[in-house]
């Protein structure tokens, strides 16, 4: 299963290329994360592969022969997935109840988690309903890219610049279960190879966005909040699952 292992790998690749020293201190603000160009490699790549797979004979054989490797070795179809994909962030609020203390307060990491979504939402749904890429299940013809990788792949990158500091495991094991979510999306036949890279760039980038913007955002809009509560509760529509976040400021 030598190719369903690309996955895992472009994770931790992830992980080890955006590492950089950093302050420990874990009341730095999230402004002195300064924009770099070598930031968007990563991202690009898998974003690039997706694109370019959506026409490309050979990145097509390559969907069509991970998709029959993972075929060959699947008993049931396991849901674990629609899980997964929110693991990754909500790890972050889970630890810091824990007294793990990362790198930002619970305003300023939920304004980022905010934005990440909204910039990460936003580009997988008007890609979804532009395109017509069938699903391997062919179901319906919005596959690309994996909105459940786009979500953990997201989570994960939070996960690792409000942890690196502190540990750069967390970022690991957040980069791993991204990776194990676009890996179920494709044993469950919902997904092609290419959905899922697309899918990870795209989340990967999403964060790197919000925190590069972050500071803007404080400026024109909680310049004068010093504090922001909120809740995050999961949600069902009877087809679905989600979460739904409320927040008072």
């Amino acid at each position: 299963m030598k190719k369903i292992y690309i996955l895992v790998l472009s994770g931790l690749f992830s992980v080890k290329a955006a590492s950089q020293p950093q302050l420990s201190d874990s009341l730095q603000s999230s402004r002195e994360l300064k924009f770099k160009y070598q930031a968007l490699i990563i991202p690009s790549v898998l974003i690039g592969y997706g694109v370019v797979g959506l026409e490309s004979n050979t990145l097509k054989n390559i969907n069509t022969d991970t998709k029959t490797e993972i075929n060959e070795h699947i008993d049931k179809k396991i849901s674990i997935d629609d899980f997964s994909q929110y693991s990754t962030f909500l790890s972050v609020y889970a630890l810091n109840a824990a007294g793990v203390k990362g790198r930002n307060n619970f305003k300023d990491r939920t304004v980022i988690l905010a934005s990440a979504y909204l910039i990460m939402g936003t580009a997988v749904n008007v890609i979804k309903k532009t395109g017509s890429e069938m699903r391997p299940d062919g179901t319906s013809n919005n596959s690309f890219p994996s909105g459940h990788t786009a979500t953990a792949f997201m989570g994960a990158e939070f996960l690792y610049q409000e942890y690196k500091d502190v540990s750069v495991w967390y970022g690991i094991t957040g980069y791993l279960v991204a990776s194990g979510t676009g890996f179920f999306r494709m044993y469950n036949d919902r997904h092609w190879f290419s959905d899922v890279a697309a899918g990870a760039g795209i989340g990967i980038l999403s964060t790197k966005i919000a925190y590069w913007i972050h500071p803007l955002i404080q400026n024109r809009m909680f310049k004068k909040k010093e504090k922001l509560n909120g809740v995050i509760v999961p949600v069902y529509n009877g087809r679905e699952y989600g979460l739904a976040m409320a927040v008072s400021f």
